[in-house]
């Protein structure tokens, strides 16, 4: 009986979850499907570790850091293939599309910001987590989590400012 408990218990915070997990994983990595798969990938560790996650103070921040953590580990396997690639000069670095419009994209000038920055700006202004439930999702200190969180805006503002605006209908 217990058993169906802990199912149902896991149904219901995969239902309420879900979504918000597999946002958070797409703002990090940039990319729609893995964002999914981390998003499934991080429910399957929820899973397995249940009476952790149950007990801890905050079961979503536990899932959250499950979440970075992958997705920490997919941009870094990412980037080794993409420099792996670059060397064997199968891979170009120009995207060659200098004469389209650039548009503001929040997700590209994100993309840009370190990753530890990029974690903090999201947990913190996109889920509006507190400082101290950061800290312990990224297993760093409250003080880190609100310098990275200062900057990493900071920057993201700088980004989009630097971005061209497209404001609809080509004007020439």
């Amino acid at each position: 009986m217990p058993e169906q408990d802990a199912e149902r218990a896991f149904r219901r915070f995969f239902d309420a979850h879900h979504t918000d997990l597999s946002r958070l994983a797409y703002l990090v990595t940039g990319e729609t499907q893995i964002a999914d798969d981390l998003a499934s990938d991080a429910f399957v560790e929820v899973w397995r570790h249940w009476e952790r996650v149950q007990a801890a103070d905050s079961p979503i921040a536990y899932a959250r850091g499950i979440v970075t953590n992958l997705a920490r580990q997919w941009i870094k396997k990412q980037t080794r293939e993409r420099a792996g690639l670059l060397r064997l000069g199968l891979l170009r670095r120009d995207r060659g599309e200098t004469d389209t419009p650039a548009i503001l994209d929040v997700r590209a000038a994100l993309g840009r910001l370190p990753l530890r920055r990029r974690e903090c700006v999201i947990l913190r202004y996109a889920f509006d987590v507190p400082e101290k439930e950061v800290a312990a999702i990224l297993g760093i200190s409250v003080g880190a989590v609100k310098s990275h969180s200062s900057r990493g805006a900071a920057q993201l503002s700088e980004f989009l400012r630097e971005m061209p605006l497209m404001t609809g209908g080509h004007h020439g």
